[in-house]
């Protein structure tokens, strides 16, 4: 490719997003692949601005305010878009933490199409391959609740409230295409997935070259 190869993996919380991340990177690294590791959450310069809105939304919740919440997100995207990612070199792989495919799961009143709509209208970068990561919400909870920092969302606060979070967004796994990455067996095996689908977008669905470069 003559651009970075754009991969952003998704889901809600307590999923092992952050420990997949750091072991496809190690992976990728180890081939002498060149790994930009980004998230949503760092590169966002209005970042303060849109969770004072988020927070205001988790007092009072209204539609009109998820909706404002969500254009937000998509312009914060857009910038993200023109601004960071442009200037990453092209034969590097670029993983980003959350895109928009996560408001699948965290915005609750809101359509998801919409949320799509908002970004696409504001030419915000659609990835070269989206990564859904799940678990049962059960397992997911329990994982988020034994972190220090526990559930760490000002959005979702009940077992019931994650078990819909998680269904929403696997339904938008499978409306949508992205790849399914049910992250409940070894940190192996989802890294080996998420490799693979990596190289088969890149056209290389054995890895890499002997050489160590992207084919």
């Amino acid at each position: 490719m003559s651009r970075p190869l754009f991969v952003s993996l998704d889901g809600p919380k307590g999923v092992g997003k952050t420990t997949l991340l750091e072991a496809i990177t190690k992976e990728l690294r180890a081939n002498n692949i060149k790994v930009i590791r980004l998230s949503e959450k760092n590169s966002d310069p209005y970042r303060k601005e849109t969770m004072a809105l988020v927070n205001r939304l988790a007092r009072n919740p209204s539609l009109d305010l998820e909706l404002e919440v969500c254009q937000r997100f998509a312009d914060s995207r857009a910038w993200i878009s023109q601004h960071v990612l442009t200037k990453q070199p092209p034969d590097s792989i670029i993983l980003m933490d959350r895109w928009y495919t996560s408001e699948a799961a965290f915005r609750q009143m809101v359509p998801f199409a919409e949320i799509l709509r908002l970004n696409i209208e504001r030419n915000v970068q659609a990835p070269d391959l989206h990564v859904g990561v799940v678990t049962a919400p059960e397992i997911s909870w329990a994982r988020a609740a034994a972190r220090t920092r526990g559930l760490s969302s000002t959005v979702i606060h009940q077992l019931e409230e994650h078990v819909a979070c998680t269904q929403a967004f696997e339904r938008a796994v499978a409306e949508h295409g992205w790849v399914l990455c049910r992250n409940e067996g070894t940190i192996e095996q989802a890294t080996k997935q998420v490799i693979n689908e990596i190289y088969r977008v890149l056209g290389c669905p054995l890895g890499i070259s002997s050489a160590g470069s992207r084919q």
